[in-house]
Order: structure tokens, then sequence, then C-alpha cells
């Protein structure tokens, strides 16, 4: 899943998608679950930021959704039953969308 795909053109901005994965089972099995694939987006090469409800990562449709997939794999080749995946996605169609355009007014 290293970077853009074949398929992405040339003048698609890059996304943020904020991912939440609660992976169903007894609290600290769903942390290492959850942990599995704070592991994967780091492994991704994107940039991300963790938040404590949720991951946000920055980067193209594909190569995020693709990402997605093996987060959802991952969690069910660990042993997860039942999953649940919430995302945010903000698009934009002129201008990448970037964390640090959103968060540098609060950087101290």
């Amino acid at each position: 899943m290293r970077g853009k795909s074949k398929k992405t053109m040339k003048n698609e901005k890059k996304i943020n998608v904020a991912v939440q994965v609660l992976p169903e089972g007894k609290k600290k099995e769903a942390y290492e679950k959850v942990d599995l694939c704070i592991s994967l987006i780091a492994a991704s090469g994107l940039k991300y930021t963790v938040c404590p409800f949720e991951t946000v990562i920055e980067g193209y449709w594909d190569e995020i959704m693709r990402l997605i997939a093996e987060m959802k794999d991952a969690c069910l080749n660990a042993g997860s039953e039942n999953i649940i995946i919430n995302l945010k996605i903000q698009v934009s169609r002129n201008n990448d969308v970037t964390v640090d355009d959103k968060m540098a007014k609060y950087k101290i």
C-alpha cells in the first residue's frame, strides 16, 4: 500500500478521514486490535494524528480506503467477530484537505 495508485488522477486532492475502529470484545482485547490498526496506519507512510476517540489520516481517497480495508481484515484475522468502523471524510474540489491547515491556529 505504498504511494498513490495508478488510478489516482493528477488533479486529485488530498482528503482527511477520521476513522474509529470499534472491535467487539473485552476491553483489553479491543484495545489490542485498535493498537494493531494504528500500527498499520503508521506503517502506511500516510500522515496521521491519533486522537482519544479516532485517528485522522491525510492522503488520497484510494490509498486511505485500501488502508481501512487492511485494518478491517487485520481485526477479523486477529479474532474479532464484529467490528464497527466509523468514518468522517472531508473532501475539497479545489484544494488539498490537510491536518496542518485545520490545526495551525491551535498550535502553541
